[in-house]
């Protein structure tokens, strides 16, 4: 016959595996590259216009020193005071933070 004691504990540890596997799982999964263009565009947007965007819809790899993860590499282009400025970004493609940001 089951007891109480043995349910609940079952349903605990049940419960808390199920936790960190999502955990682990969702931590691995890469950020959209539609949604990683977004928002890099909505911080252009807030110093002017934009005259075009790009994306590499796959992600690569990419190492700095020690540092190593996946990315995504795009790029913004804007007119600034009658001047074409082409821009070039890369962003981690698991958090959608931009790492690099320069000028072409």
């Amino acid at each position: 016959m089951l007891n109480w004691k043995s349910l609940i504990l079952g349903a605990g540890v049940g419960f808390i595996g199920g936790y960190l596997v999502k955990d682990t799982v969702t931590s691995r999964t890469y950020i959209s590259a539609e949604r990683v263009l977004l928002q890099v565009k909505k911080s252009f947007k807030r110093e002017g216009t934009i005259d075009g965007s790009w994306i590499h819809m796959k992600t690569e790899d990419y190492q700095k020193h020690a540092i190593k993860t996946k990315i995504y590499r795009g790029g913004i282009s804007r007119s600034q005071n009658g001047q074409l400025q082409q821009f070039e970004f890369i962003a981690d493609a698991y958090t959608g933070s931009v790492l690099d940001v320069y000028l072409l």
